[in-house]
C-alpha cells in the first residue's frame, strides 16, 4: 500500500478534469460556430418565418409583454447570429424567439443572420427584410 501524504490533489482530481472537459467543449463548439459559414441566397428561402414579426413597420407584440419588434435588415450579421444563439440557449428570455431559434440549426442561423445583414436602404423593396 503507498501513502499519499497530500491527498488534496486526488480530491481535486474530478473538479480538475470537468474544468478541463468543459474548456475543450467550449473550444470546439466555437471552432464550430467560426466554421459555419452563411449564405444570403439560403437565408432568403428561410426568412419566410421571421417576416412575420421583423417586416411590419412599427410592429408591437404582446406576447409575453407588449413590446416594438425590431426591424433587422442591415444588422450586423454577427451579432444576428449571436442574439439566435443566445435566444436558443435561454440567456435571451423571449418565448417565441426561444422557440424559432430553437428549431434552427447554426447553418440556419448563419444563413439568416447573412441574408439580413445584407438587406440595406438601397435593397429593393422586400417584404422579408
Amino acid at each position: 500500500m503507498i501513502y499519499m501524504k497530500n491527498t488534496s490533489l486526488f480530491r481535486s482530481l474530478p473538479l480538475l478534469s470537468a474544468t478541463v472537459f468543459a474548456g475543450l467543449f467550449s473550444a470546439t463548439v466555437s471552432v464550430q460556430a467560426q466554421d459555419v459559414k452563411g449564405s444570403v441566397a439560403a437565408g432568403q428561402a428561410k426568412v419566410w418565418l421571421c417576416s412575420g414579426c421583423h417586416s411590419i413597420p412599427e410592429y408591437r407584440a404582446d406576447y409575453p409583454l407588449v413590446y416594438r419588434v425590431p426591424k433587422i435588415g442591415g444588422q450586423n450579421a454577427a451579432y444576428i447570429y449571436a442574439s439566435l444563439e443566445a435566444y436558443k440557449s435561454g440567456e435571451r428570455k423571449h418565448p417565441t424567439m426561444r422557440s424559432i431559434a430553437g428549431s434552427m440549426t447554426p447553418q440556419d442561423m448563419a444563413d439568416v443572420s447573412e441574408y439580413y445583414a445584407a438587406q440595406n436602404a438601397t435593397s429593393p423593396q422586400n417584404p422579408l427584410k
